[in-house]
């Protein structure tokens, strides 16, 4: 058996990640990271100008080629033009990277609406579905590849008034064992990322409404603090490399130590 350099493990030079929710938060912080190991990266957002706004200082700091695309995954019917486009880009998709997601104020269950329930659900769990299982066959076709869909402790943890949240991000941990058992054969690695606290517009969104919600996450976690977004990239450089090659089906807490019961 042959043994590669550590280094060379890491290395994404000359594949192509797709990256959603890109332009803030924990999905910028995955794309810098997916470009500073190498990747050309597909910018993406609902904001066009945004995407290709984050595209271009990705590009300015990494020197890596990259492309701001816009798409509202929770729009069925408009993600395989966007899959189409971002494919096209350069022929092929190696990394997907389902970050995109939104969590509006906290709803308790009886509370909830149908509405709200279906507008959470389409964008957390059926926008990854629908992006995976359209871009999964394209990378068999091209060797394999490597999916990574961003859950959230909340999945775990299912805290009062995130039913809807918790629901889909539970969701699409289950979705990730499905499909990576599905696609093993194809070479289509799937696994997940769920977050503790990380500042973000989400992260803040909840501060706003609930005040001191940044400091009890903190003093949730062992290590005492809410992180960086550039923290998640040694997750996702690791689950979209090679060095991740004998990794599927499996969910990666990225909390500071924080419980999940």
């Amino acid at each position: 058996m042959s043994t590669r350099p550590v280094a060379e493990l890491f290395d994404l030079t000359g594949r192509v990640a797709i990256v959603t929710g890109a332009t803030k938060g924990i999905g910028r912080g995955i794309a810098e990271g997916l470009a500073g190991a190498g990747a050309s990266v597909v910018v993406s957002s609902r904001k066009q100008d945004l995407c290709d706004a984050v595209a271009a200082e990705i590009t300015a700091a990494t020197g890596q080629e990259t492309l701001g695309l816009a798409c509202h995954v929770g729009e069925w019917d408009a993600i395989p033009a966007f899959v189409d486009r971002a494919h096209d880009w350069r022929g092929h998709v190696d990394v997907l990277a389902n970050n995109a997601g939104i969590n509006p104020a906290p709803t308790p269950v009886a509370d909830l609406t149908l509405e709200y329930w279906r507008k959470l659900q389409s964008v957390n769990l059926e926008g990854p579905l629908r992006l995976s299982a359209l871009l999964a066959p394209r990378m068999r076709e091209s060797g394999g590849g490597s999916i990574i869909n961003v859950s959230s402790v909340g999945a775990y943890v299912g805290g009062a008034g995130n039913a809807a949240y918790a629901a889909s991000k539970a969701g699409l941990v289950a979705l990730t064992k499905v499909m990576a058992r599905e696609w093993a054969s194809w070479k289509v690695r799937v696994n997940v990322i769920a977050p503790g606290p990380f500042v973000s517009e989400m992260m803040l969104g909840a501060e706003r409404v609930s005040p001191g919600m940044l400091k009890r996450s903190a003093a949730a976690t062992m290590l005492g603090r809410v992180a960086d977004p550039a923290e998640i990239a040694g997750a996702a450089v690791y689950l979209a490399s090679d060095a991740s090659s004998f990794v599927t089906g499996e969910d990666h807490v990225v909390s500071g130590g924080m419980l999940r019961a």
